[in-house]
């Protein structure tokens, strides 16, 4: 089975599994609430730029493909 690794990671669903899943472990290994709020945070901040630059390149080749013929 392979992971259509574009869909996943523009995915909100996705990212907001990670941030919830990663942001109990910081608390539960001594880490405070600050930054466990803050990991989630830039989580999630990471999450808008990767799922802006996979929509914009999907946009860029679906543009090129109709003979467009500059990609932007």
């Amino acid at each position: 089975m392979q992971i259509d690794w574009k869909r996943k990671l523009s995915s909100r669903k996705f990212w907001t599994m990670l941030a919830g899943f990663i942001t109990p472990l910081v608390i539960s290994k001594g880490g405070s609430a600050e930054l466990a709020t803050e990991v989630a945070c830039i989580i999630m901040s990471g999450a808008a730029a990767i799922a802006y630059m996979i929509g914009e390149g999907l946009s860029d080749c679906g543009n090129n493909k109709e003979g467009d013929g500059d990609g932007s």
